[in-house]
């Protein structure tokens, strides 16, 4: 089944243990490679980013794309990224 980049934005995103990390706010499109690098969340879940650091999400880790979009993986926490 195929999708178009459009129909992403804004869709949930869970990790393998079905607890939300945030939703679509952009796709990272890799046009030398013509390949979809990854989604952005701007605003994910506290309890799994601290501080709810915006990320990206590589595509890779997605199982699952319909109503709402699987990861087959994610890290229990992710660090903020530390300021030099």
């Amino acid at each position: 089944m195929l999708t178009e980049i459009t129909e992403l934005y804004g869709k949930s995103v869970y990790n393998d243990k079905a607890i939300l990390i945030g939703e679509v706010s952009d796709v990272i499109v890799d046009f030398e490679g013509n390949d979809i690098y990854g989604l952005y969340i701007e605003r994910p879940n506290p309890k799994l980013v601290e501080n709810s650091a915006s990320i990206c999400i590589p595509f890779r880790w997605i199982k699952a794309i319909d109503e709402i979009i699987l990861l087959r993986r994610f890290p229990d926490f992710v660090p903020a990224p530390k300021e030099e």
